[in-house]
């Protein structure tokens, strides 16, 4: 089992920053580690995506260029850094992790069975 949560997020203007983290806790192994973000209305996307194994990194086009993923393994934790924040960015931020990892759908959330309850990011003036 494994359990995450996600902190940082708050109200930001646009063009502002935000660093969000996920603490993961329990004795499963994983393989990646994924945000996901669900605006009202919408369905849940596919934000950006750590491999553990290998390092490598995945970002929606819609983040690309003004997010960054990383990660602190000692202390259990994955951040997501959000620049040049835009309205559109307003969601529940969620991070997820799947008993495996499929890197050519990453953003799929179907494949992550632990999911943390999600922070809230609002840009707004």
């Amino acid at each position: 089992q494994l359990q995450l949560a996600e902190f940082g997020g708050g109200l930001v203007q646009p063009g502002g920053s935000l660093t969000l983290s996920c603490e993961v806790s329990g004795n499963m192994p994983y393989y990646a580690i994924t945000w996901f973000r669900q605006a009202p209305g919408k369905e849940r996307e596919g934000v950006s995506c750590l491999s553990i194994s290998d390092g490598n990194t995945y970002y929606a086009d819609s983040v690309k260029d003004r997010v960054t993923i990383s990660r602190d393994s000692a202390k259990n934790t994955v951040y997501l850094r959000m620049n040049s924040l835009k309205p559109e960015d307003t969601a529940v931020y969620y991070c997820a992790v799947g008993p495996g990892f499929l890197a050519t759908h990453w953003w799929a959330p179907h494949l992550y069975d632990y999911w943390g309850r999600g922070t809230q990011v609002t840009v707004s003036s």
